[in-house]
């Protein structure tokens, strides 16, 4: 029978095909590597999630008086979850759907916030948040609040996160907000150990997406061979992640194959790190309005709400 690829088969090999190699870092998110997450955001030099829980924990208050009673909570990228379950503490909604492209690992998250608030109407939705973004039937066209929280907003690049913001703006309403989280420009000695943590948890999420490469285009990619690398990019304010291969090395798939040379990379990550400026000004052009915002002590991260 001859080989029928996919369009997902055909735009991985060829991003796989480019002059670097890139692998879109969406395929980092199968329930191993969504469980590998789960574990960085709880080591000493991942200040994000921990930060981030701060500021929703100190400013959860205000945030709930600015956006009032009733409202449907509508998470992105919502992983098990948990920075929902902290906002819920603050908001009560009446609806909640958490939008991941890890079907297995966000319905655990939201089967834990349903057995938290049984009362509250809730859905997981597995999307690409690159594609348009659909919402269950029921959920009220008003009274909505967007939340994308830890920084994954910089996980596209300029271009890809406005158009990402004009998505979540057309699915609310002139009363409606935004609550996005976001990571700031520091010192990159801070930026550059919260992705070489001592413990290789961050290696080893970055070399789980060959394994799921493997899965999904029945490639060959043997991850011993390839050496987790992260640094800080100064000039377009972010940190990249590649996979350097250690030696000569080809990686075979269905009906092709890439030599890769010793020393050669594959993109699998950008975070970039804003400015209040930088981030304010792209929620205007997005179509976003008022913005308030909230941050750490040490003005590491922030929380912006922002009115649609």
């Amino acid at each position: 029978m001859p080989f029928d690829p996919t369009p997902e088969f055909m735009s991985i090999i060829c991003d796989l095909n480019r002059n670097p190699a890139r692998i879109d870092p969406k395929y980092f998110y199968d329930d191993h590597g969504s469980a590998l997450f789960e574990q960085i955001t709880r080591l000493p030099e991942y200040y994000l999630t921990r930060t981030e829980l701060t500021i929703l924990d100190k400013y959860g208050s205000q945030i709930n008086h600015v956006i009032g009673q009733g409202v449907s909570l509508i998470e992105l990228g919502a992983g098990n979850c948990e920075k929902s379950r902290a906002l819920c503490k603050h908001i009560r909604p009446v609806h909640f759907v958490a939008i991941d492209v890890a079907e297995e690992f966000v319905s655990e998250g939201v089967r834990r916030m349903e057995s938290l608030h049984p009362r509250l109407v809730c859905h997981a939705v597995a999307a690409d948040l690159a594609k348009p973004i659909e919402l269950p039937a029921g959920i009220p066209s008003s009274k909505r609040i967007v939340f994308y929280p830890g920084s994954s907003i910089g996980n596209f690049d300029p271009k890809s996160s406005r158009a990402l913001l004009e998505r979540c703006h057309a699915l609310l309403g002139a009363e409606d907000w935004l609550l996005l989280g976001v990571d700031l420009v520091k010192d990159p000695e801070i930026l550059e150990a919260a992705y070489n943590d001592k413990k290789g948890v961050t290696a080893q999420f970055n070399k789980n997406v060959l394994i799921h490469i493997n899965r999904l285009i029945g490639s060959d990619f043997d991850p011993d061979q390839w050496r987790h690398v992260a640094f800080y990019n100064a000039v377009d304010s972010r940190m990249e992640m590649h996979l350097e291969a250690k030696s000569d090395t080809v990686v075979s798939w269905p009906s092709g194959k890439r030599k890769f040379h010793m020393g050669e990379g594959i993109h699998t990550e950008n975070s970039y790190k804003f400015t209040l400026k930088t981030l304010k000004d792209r929620l205007r052009q997005a179509g976003f309005q008022h913005t308030n915002v909230w941050m750490d002590e040490h003005q590491w991260y922030a929380l912006t709400l922002s009115r649609a």
